[in-house]
C-alpha cells in the first residue's frame, strides 16, 4: 500500500497547489478591479480644460501620434482632439518591398 499512500499524497499536495493558485489568481483579480477603477477617476479629472494648442501644418501625422504616445507614457491620460488620415503611399510600399523580396528570381524593372 505504499505506491497508494504515496498517490495520495501527490493528489492532496496537487489539490493544496490548485487552491493556493485560485485564491492568487482571485486576489490579482480584485486588485486590477480595484486599480482601474480608482486609475477611471484620477483620469476623468485630469482632463484639460481650457484652449487646446493645434498642430502646426505640415507635421505628419505618424509624428504627431508618436509624440502623443510618448506624452502619454510620460505624463499619463490626456484627450486627443483629432488625427487626420493619411494617405497609403509610404505602406503599399513597403509591402511591395516586402514581397518582392520573397520573389525566387529577381527580375529588373522596367
Amino acid at each position: 500500500m505504499l505506491v497508494g499512500e504515496s498517490a495520495l499524497f501527490s493528489l492532496q499536495v496537487y489539490g493544496i497547489a490548485i487552491v493556493i493558485a485560485m485564491l492568487a489568481a482571485v486576489l490579482i483579480k480584485v486588485l486590477v478591479m480595484v486599480t482601474g477603477r480608482l486609475e477611471r477617476g484620477v483620469a476623468a479629472k485630469s482632463v484639460p480644460q481650457g484652449a487646446v494648442c493645434p498642430v502646426a501644418q505640415g507635421i505628419p501625422d505618424e509624428d504627431v501620434a508618436a509624440l502623443t504616445a510618448a506624452i502619454y507614457a510620460a505624463i499619463g491620460p490626456h484627450l486627443i482632439l483629432h488625427i487626420s488620415p493619411t494617405s497609403r503611399t509610404w505602406s503599399s510600399h513597403g509591402r511591395a518591398a516586402q514581397h518582392t523580396s520573397h520573389a525566387v528570381l529577381q527580375r529588373p524593372q522596367h
